[in-house]
């Protein structure tokens, strides 16, 4: 049977033939231009290639006039092509002239041509450029042929991609896939990285374009659905999927998508068209992300990740690649980029070789960035784009301070980031220095400067940084990134090693605290909670579930035998709850002690201080406990009703005025009573200015992130605390509430030339 012109197949076999010439680019573009116009029977096919000045450039032409091959242009949103790569739709017109974005461009001589079919060159759902067929006679092309011009844009994008078109760009000029971009996200850890990008999930490259046997491309396609279904359906069933929550959510629409016959069908009309199986799938998924891209209803765009995540799954499907394919080769200054991440995977890559981290769709409190915290890596959240608009090996900046993302930078803006790098090279040259200075104010008062921890990634901090210890050991970061609860002997192991590394300095182990903000998707958890953050969590889960606390406690003793263990509860409501928390752990040490294991020499057991209740069981708290750590962040949110998660109130509360430091003060004035000692550990103690008016107020000690103790440090050594101390007494006397106690201090820095 003879294939009739317009077929897509007969036009796909022309081109597979054109892309397997030896032909110069510009010469290669002529030819498909001429061989679209032929196969459509069109009097003219243009392609145009969107410029990094948002400029659409006249590349080839059949039809029109040869002499505006690059010289004819139009702006993004101008004239109906310019309309089309702005909206990234397809325009199918019988009257041209007539539509309202019509622009004449006298140089190409169009204004004989009526008809007019125009398709956006998308890749990624990003448009490179728009593909026209025009015709003298008044016609309406039908759904074949825009299907046609479809692929063949398919096919052109993948030549822009690859670089082939850059050798055609004028001096000066760039294409728009090399352009600089800037993304506006959120910062989620500070710090700079500058280095190259490396996609988490890599974008599959489909080299194979053009299907030989379309039959045999639709079982391929049959199966690899076929086996997508069953892999979702097999994480449905895993016993550490919960019944119900976000996590099992995500995969029932997964499912949902996999069976949806419309996208089923979209696959199969494009192998038919003459794609591979593999094709089909991109050309689909690149069509669908460029039409949500422009919807504004925000559920409709939020479902274009998980298209996304169906179709990347599809093609490892039918390319044979792992479930997990990460960079097994990485730049020695990798910028890693996904649109969401485990914590698990982050801790795959090796560390020295990662500079920073974007993520499209984490929140602050994700598991991801709590690692990366730990671990030190700036972190840019909520960069929406940043996947689409990188490639592997794109020359990137992640400006964890601002929130910023540049991708392929100019050379100022690099050399400008290049140098706040130097800079805090420069400091942190200097903190080293401060190391092994004893941790002493300027007029001799010692203040223990302790670290936070929670994984093994961080222990090589405690040296490196000077910390006197751990003043909170996260116990749950250990369950947060693991697929299951972590076994008793893989607890004990981890402990063990802790207090290997702290080397006879002091370590505080907070047991273990979910709920919340701290969601382990293999846990089943109560009900759905309207607000989690005053819900089911911490030490009132624990006490529910007692088997996790024993277990915990158990191999807690077991790592601190012959030496010293101490324990601190979580989000403690009432002396009840330590109570019954010390009957529990008196039970596993009776129990250990029964069958001859080697117990720790000294225990104390201590309370986290985060929920206002405490403040007025004081004297109670500190004869029942050992030690009290004020839990600044949770204490300050709970104290002013304030969601810290919540960036319209992030900045409307000083955690540093008068009502907060008078609370922290009357928590000291209760533990110098009863002689017991109380520490502080959050977001307070790690900023110098916060820390100084920690120390003015009567805080002996304080734990921070690894990285902020060099700085608290250099701050310490230049301060004269007992000046500060009656500095800062008005503030907190009666009728001090109305001082600025920020303005206060930094007026104080600046008399005493102390570092802030």
């Amino acid at each position: 049977m003879r294939e009739i012109a317009g077929s897509p197949r007969v036009l796909l076999r022309r081109l597979r033939e054109l892309m397997a010439e030896a032909l110069e680019p510009q010469a290669r573009l002529d030819r498909i231009v001429r061989e679209i116009a032929s196969n459509m029977v069109a009097e003219v096919c243009s392609l145009y290639v969107l410029r990094a000045d948002s400029v659409l450039e006249l590349y080839a032409t059949e039809g029109l006039n040869p002499g505006s091959v690059h010289l004819a242009q139009l702006r993004l949103g101008q004239g109906l092509v310019g309309t089309i790569a702005a909206s990234a739709r397809p325009l199918n017109l019988q009257d041209a002239q007539k539509h309202p974005a019509f622009a004449y461009l006298p140089e190409t001589g169009e204004e004989i041509y009526h008809s007019f079919l125009g398709v956006p060159v998308l890749r990624a759902g990003r448009t490179l450029g728009v593909l026209v067929v025009q015709n003298k006679t008044m016609r309406n092309y039908g759904d074949d042929e825009v299907e046609a011009l479809e692929t063949t844009a398919m096919v052109i994008a993948e030549m822009i991609a690859t670089g082939d078109l850059r050798r055609l760009t004028r001096p000066g000029m760039e294409l728009d896939l090399s352009r600089p971009v800037t993304i506006e996200g959120v910062p989620f850890n500070e710090g700079v990285g500058l280095g190259h990008v490396v996609l988490h999930e890599p974008r599959i490259v489909v080299t194979n374009l053009f299907n030989e046997d379309a039959d045999l491309e639709l079982r391929k396609l049959e199966n690899a659905l076929g086996s997508l279904r069953l892999s979702i359906d097999d994480m449905l069933s895993r016993r550490e999927i919960a019944s119900e929550g976000e996590h099992r959510a995500v995969l029932e629409a997964y499912r949902m998508f996999a069976h949806d016959r419309g996208w089923v069908r979209r696959l199969e009309e494009a192998v038919h068209n003459g794609l591979t199986a593999e094709a089909a799938v991109e050309k689909v998924q690149s069509d669908m992300r460029a039409r949500m891209m422009h919807m504004t209803d925000p559920y409709l765009r939020e479902r274009m990740n998980d298209f996304d995540d169906l179709a990347y799954r599809l093609l490892r499907q039918l390319m044979g690649g792992g479930a997990d394919a990460l960079a097994t080769s990485l730049p020695k200054d990798a910028i890693i980029v996904s649109r969401a991440m485990g914590a698990a995977e982050l801790l795959d890559y090796p560390r020295d070789k990662v500079r920073g981290l974007v993520l499209e769709d984490a929140a602050a409190t994700s598991h991801v960035v709590i690692v990366a915290r730990a671990m030190g890596i700036p972190v840019a959240g909520q960069a929406k784009g940043a996947v689409s608009m990188a490639e592997n090996g794109d020359a990137a900046i992640v400006d964890g301070d601002e929130g910023k993302v540049h991708l392929r930078p100019q050379p100022d803006v690099e050399a400008a980031y290049a140098e706040k790098v130097r800079f805090r090279a420069r400091r942190q040259e200097l903190y080293r220095e401060l190391r092994e200075r004893p941790s002493l104010s300027k007029d001799g008062v010692r203040v223990d400067l302790m670290m936070n921890a929670g994984l093994a990634v961080d222990l090589p901090q405690l040296a490196d940084s000077g910390a006197a210890g751990i003043g909170l050991f996260r116990s749950e970061l250990q369950f947060m990134v693991a697929a299951t609860f972590p076994r008793a002997e893989a607890q004990e192991a981890l402990y063990r090693q802790v207090l290997e590394a702290a080397d006879g300095k002091p370590v505080t182990f907070r047991t273990i605290d979910i709920g919340g903000d701290k969601v382990l998707p293999y846990f089943r958890g109560g009900e759905k909670e309207e607000n989690p953050a005053l819900g089911w969590r911490a030490i009132r889960l624990t006490l529910d579930r007692p088997g996790l606390l024993r277990t915990q406690v158990r191999a807690l003793l077991k790592a601190a035998g012959g030496g010293e263990l101490r324990l601190m509860l979580p989000m403690v409501t009432e002396i009840g709850e330590i109570t019954k928390a010390r009957h529990l752990i008196d039970r596993e040490v009776n129990h250990l002690a029964r069958f001859g294991h080697l117990l720790p020499t000294r225990l104390k057991l201590g309370a986290m201080l985060e929920v206002p209740s405490l403040l007025f069981q004081l004297d109670e708290l500190m004869r029942v406990v050992d030690f009290v750590s004020v839990g600044s962040n949770d204490l300050f949110q709970f104290l002013t009703a304030t969601d810290r998660g919540n960036g319209m109130l992030s900045g409307r509360f000083d955690p540093i005025s008068a009502p907060f430091l008078r609370a922290l003060k009357h928590v000291l004035d209760a533990g110098a009573r009863a002689g017991t000692p109380v520490t502080l550990c959050g977001e307070l103690a790690g900023r110098p200015i916060s820390a100084m008016a920690l120390i003015g107020i009567g805080f002996r000690s304080i734990s921070m992130s690894a990285a902020a103790i060099g700085p608290v440090k250099a701050m310490l050594v230049e301060l004269p605390v007992r000046e500060l101390e009656r500095a800062i007494a008005p503030v907190l006397a009666d009728g001090g509430a109305s001082r600025d106690a920020r303005a206060l201090l930094r007026d104080f820095a600046t008399a005493h030339d102390i570092p802030l």
